[in-house]
């Protein structure tokens, strides 16, 4: 069942969605050659707490740690470990928050260094996927539409593999709600739009072959060619005047280009 959200909780939503936007700009203030998952990891943690808010991962189905990092080949749901980070890496870093009673969620992949130009396309196409699938995400398109427009951008026009068994989802009081959002579709077809739903739209993308498999950890999901992955998620909602998009990925932008300090980054607008 579906449960479309009113003008006030999408509202909540967008709160919790700004912690982690701001948390993701903490991570990018910060990520450099030499630095552990678990050094960021524990960063993210507190940042979260210090804002009343509550890691939306950390406990949930088990998973041990504030943020999911999956460097290169990780795909998603990448366990922090005790590993430098190294020139040329690629990080993606999914985080989610609760507050008041609402989850937010959003995702993003940081490159490190001198990254290769054939991993730097991957990233930009991936995260353009993104955004096409938001300007379709409008009150009486279908849920078709979404992946469509991720999948004939990503796959059709790049080549780029479209991984198929991880998905987007609703969102709200619960991390992960009906329904199902996936990177790949046809234009017309599933659920249609409407007004009051909110959806994490999370285009996982392959620069290689789009088959994927599950580390040793349990938890951590690669590609199965071991070429490089790339994650990008916003939070969004269905309104009449369009989609809105609840978590904001310019803050990332600006705590790289400044170079921010983790006391500069504020929760405020």
């Amino acid at each position: 069942m579906i449960h479309y959200k009113t003008k006030e909780e999408i509202e909540l939503i967008r709160e919790s969605c700004l912690i982690v936007s701001k948390t993701l700009a903490l991570v990018g203030s910060i990520l450099k050659p030499g630095m552990t998952g678990i050094e960021i990891d524990k960063k993210a943690e507190e940042f979260i707490r210090d804002h009343k808010a509550v890691p939306g991962f950390k406990g949930y189905r088990d998973f041990p740690a504030t943020l999911c990092i999956s460097p290169n080949e990780g795909v998603v749901h990448g366990i922090p470990v005790d590993k430098e980070f190294v020139d040329g890496d690629i990080i993606s870093v999914d985080c989610g928050s609760l507050l008041n009673d609402y989850y937010g969620d959003s995702a993003f992949t940081f490159a490190i260094g001198e990254v290769p130009e054939e991993t730097l396309q991957l990233l930009e196409v991936t995260n353009t996927s993104l955004y096409k699938a938001i300007e379709v995400a409008k009150k009486g398109n279908r849920l078709g539409d979404i992946g469509y427009a991720i999948q004939s951008y990503a796959e059709k026009e790049h080549g780029y593999g479209v991984v198929r068994e991880l998905i987007g989802h609703g969102i709200g009081r619960n991390l992960h709600e009906k329904p199902d959002v996936p990177n790949y579709g046809v234009r017309g077809r599933g659920q249609m739009l409407k007004e009051g739903l909110v959806i994490a739209i999370e285009p996982m993308i392959n620069l290689g072959s789009k088959e994927i498999m599950q580390s040793n950890d349990g938890w951590t999901i690669i590609s199965k060619d071991g070429k490089p992955s790339a994650h990008y998620e916003h939070t969004i909602a269905i309104t009449k005047n369009g989609p809105d998009i609840l978590s904001n990925h310019t803050f990332i932008a600006d705590a790289i280009k400044n170079n921010a300090n983790i006391n500069d980054i504020s929760i405020k607008n």
